[in-house]
């Protein structure tokens, strides 16, 4: 056994303890606090891998919950995040095709074609965000993951609410999924993060260690110091 697979593991196990939040509030009651701010300028929606044929489990819950929180005007703009990662087909791009066909007018829906990790979906979202101008933002996607990002958001003190999805509301929404040309979100080239990184580093971005910061958005000086002496 690698001397470092017993830290490693360790290191896994306490993020997923105190960010997975155990104690952190129920998703609907994250979203009954949040929603009392909306309407939102825009939401965060991280990609998921695509294989070309169909959407996952997860990319449909995330997109269609992206779909009603517009629906219900809850949200006025839509920030689909994530490169191409596991597979040739940039996450970002592929769930736009999908917000387009569910009926999301093309002004509406933005892309963060950068984010290899959930960490970096956040950020590299509310990147986004403000380019356009836009000001009051959440991070919309499933329970787990939003728990896992909760205390990210909070370290960081990013301007990022919460709207995790509610799948019992989602039940009763139309979830077949809307027909799209996936080679348009197709790279040629295509290889692998894991190919083209170690597992160190990609453990790194998990952790969200390697996020590109622009100073302004690092409130305290500690972290200025440790996240911008990489530069």
């Amino acid at each position: 056994m690698s001397k470092t697979f017993p830290f490693i593991a360790i290191s896994i196990g306490l993020f997923v303890l105190t960010s997975c939040g155990i104690f952190s509030p129920n998703a609907r009651q994250t979203v009954e606090n949040s929603l009392q701010k909306a309407p939102y300028d825009a939401i965060i929606v991280p990609g998921v891998p695509h294989d070309g044929e169909a959407w996952s489990e997860t990319m449909k819950m995330r997109v269609t919950w992206a779909k009603y929180l517009y629906d219900c005007g809850y949200v006025k703009n839509i920030i689909y995040s994530g490169s191409a990662v596991y597979s040739p087909y940039v996450e970002a791009q592929i769930m736009a095709l999908y917000g387009e066909a569910s009926g999301i007018p093309v002004e509406n829906i933005f892309i963060d074609p950068r984010a290899e990790h959930s960490t970096e979906n956040v950020y590299y979202g509310y990147q986004v965000a403000k380019k356009h101008g836009f000001t009051k933002v959440a991070l919309a996607t499933d329970p787990f993951q939003t728990n896992t990002l909760r205390s990210y958001i909070k370290k960081f003190e990013l301007p990022v609410d919460l709207l995790p999805i509610i799948y019992d509301t989602l039940k009763l929404k139309d979830l077949s999924e809307p027909e799209i040309d996936a080679s348009k979100a197709k790279i040629e080239n295509f290889v692998s993060i894991k190919e083209r990184e170690s597992f160190r580093k990609r453990f790194r971005g998990t952790m969200g260690k390697n996020v590109e910061w622009k100073e302004e958005d690092l409130k305290k000086e500690r972290l200025k110091r440790k996240y911008l002496k990489r530069k």
